[in-house]
């Protein structure tokens, strides 16, 4: 086990300066993962302002043996980005790195410091008349590091895609404390591997990202948002097909959500006027992002819908009047989680399947969970645009939350996964694996994919530092 001497903790003070070396106090900040239900002990947290500190840090715990956990805003929900419970890693939080370094507008482009919190990073695009679409729940506190460190993917995927797909380059240091300077704002370069994509989706597993060149689009001329029930998921389904075919890649959000979750939502926050959800198993909330007018937008939106109602897929639906209206329509689907914590203590799925399949899956689960848990409730929504449901379970009504999840956990757990194996799915659509996940990905990653996982882990980090225990098992 590595042995943390405080000269060793000097040395990482010398670097960043004594007050940014926290080892006392109240760090629950970030040694607590996001959800509560995970607390880690750091040897101490970090707080470097520039790559070369970084750089610097690493080297010394290289040195020593001491492992690092990189860290940004801490709203990760796979256990990915605090310390183990020994006491001797070190957080490396990156918060201090909060710089948009340059926009070329010519390239549509921005280059950034990771630590740069996700709503910024919209706000100044914005401010330079463009839009940086990547849009997550968290984005007020998430940064753009763990953005790219989890390959986050958010609301608006079905249009733009995930974070890894709105990268061009990035800037990393290593396991040895080296610098990759790969900031290219290029869009072809055909040289080799793709480095970039190695460290988006790694998790801090293979070094630590300080910094990206992010895509930018134009400002779309008008942006309508829409709130539809449906039938059923497969009515959902059909609508997100006419969507496609009305709409075409103005189609930027497509969200599904089911009724007992936005009950929990009227429930727990009454002054949010939940519309539709009352007598229909799901309701839709889409988007359309239009280059030519806000008529033009408009018009798109009407054709779709009567052609959804004549189809028997729509029974109702509201259309946005203004920008407020919008907000709060997606602010009761970014309440779902919220609500869900007010219920109780849960247990998330962060899955993904074919849109195809995702009828016959939801059908096939729900019946197996009824069957062994009976009572258990389902809260069930996410981005069907792009295949990614959250599907999660909540203990029965009268049921002690605490104790269900202390009984049926496991339980559940396989229920749902296996199902996912069944109709070939990803038991981890956009949150990552983490220490959550880490022991059930061998159940669902074929041995060939581990493997190479495994060797690229120790081609890149040889001592094990980098956020060992995440991921993969080496």
């Amino acid at each position: 086990m590595p042995n943390a001497t405080d000269s060793t903790l000097n040395q990482l003070a010398q670097i960043v300066g004594p007050t940014q070396v926290l080892v006392s106090g109240d760090l629950s900040a970030y040694e607590l993962d996001w959800r509560k239900r995970s607390r880690g002990k750091a040897l101490a947290v970090v707080r470097p302002a520039s790559t070369a500190e970084v750089a610097q840090l690493v080297k010394v715990c290289a040195a020593a043996g001491i492992s690092i956990v990189a860290q940004g805003g801490n709203t990760g929900l796979v256990g990915g980005s605090i310390p183990d419970e020994s006491g001797l890693q070190v957080v490396l939080n990156l918060g201090r790195m909060n710089t948009v370094r340059s926009i070329d507008a010519a390239n549509l482009t921005m280059t950034v410091d990771a630590g740069c919190i996700l709503q910024n990073l919209q706000d100044a695009a914005e401010k330079a008349g463009f839009l940086f679409p990547l849009s997550l729940a968290a984005e007020g506190s998430c940064t753009i590091g763990g953005n790219l460190a989890t390959n986050a993917g958010g609301t608006q995927v079905v249009r733009y895609g995930n974070a890894r797909d709105l990268c061009l380059g990035l800037e990393v240091v290593t396991a040895q404390g080296d610098i990759w300077h790969g900031l290219s704002g290029l869009r072809k370069d055909n040289t080799g591997y793709d480095l970039r994509d190695l460290f988006v989706g790694s998790e801090g597993t293979l070094g630590i990202i300080t910094g990206a060149t992010l895509k930018l689009y134009p400002m779309p001329a008008a942006s309508l948002t829409a709130w539809a029930a449906v039938p059923s998921m497969q009515h959902a389904v059909t609508l997100l097909g006419l969507a496609h075919k009305h709409l075409g890649a103005g189609l930027t959000g497509f969200e599904v959500m089911g009724q007992f979750a936005l009950s929990l939502v009227a429930k727990h926050y009454p002054q949010q006027r939940v519309p539709l959800w009352q007598g229909t198993p799901y309701c839709v909330l889409l988007e359309n992002s239009d280059h030519e007018s806000e008529t033009h937008a408009r018009e798109q939106f009407e054709k779709l819908l009567e052609t959804a109602f004549e189809d028997g897929c729509v029974s109702d639906a509201v259309v946005a009047e203004n920008l407020t209206q919008a907000r709060q329509l997606w602010h009761i689907r970014e309440s779902i989680p919220l609500a869900q914590a007010e219920e109780g203590l849960n247990i998330k799925h962060d899955i993904s399947i074919a849109v195809s399949r995702i009828p016959e899956f939801v059908a096939a689960t729900d019946a197996l969970l009824g069957a062994a848990i009976p009572g258990v409730r389902l809260v069930n929504f996410g981005h069907l645009g792009d295949g990614n449901l959250h599907y999660n379970v909540q203990a029965p009504a009268e049921g002690d939350s605490k104790v269900f999840l202390h009984a049926h956990e496991a339980e559940v757990n396989t229920i749902v996964y296996d199902s996912v194996a069944h109709f070939e799915g990803s038991i981890s659509a956009e949150h990552g694996v983490g220490s959550l996940k880490l022991d059930k990905l061998k159940h669902h990653k074929s041995p060939v994919a581990l493997g190479m996982m495994r060797a690229i882990k120790q081609a890149l980090d040889p001592q094990g530092v980098m956020n060992p225990g995440r991921v993969v098992r080496v």
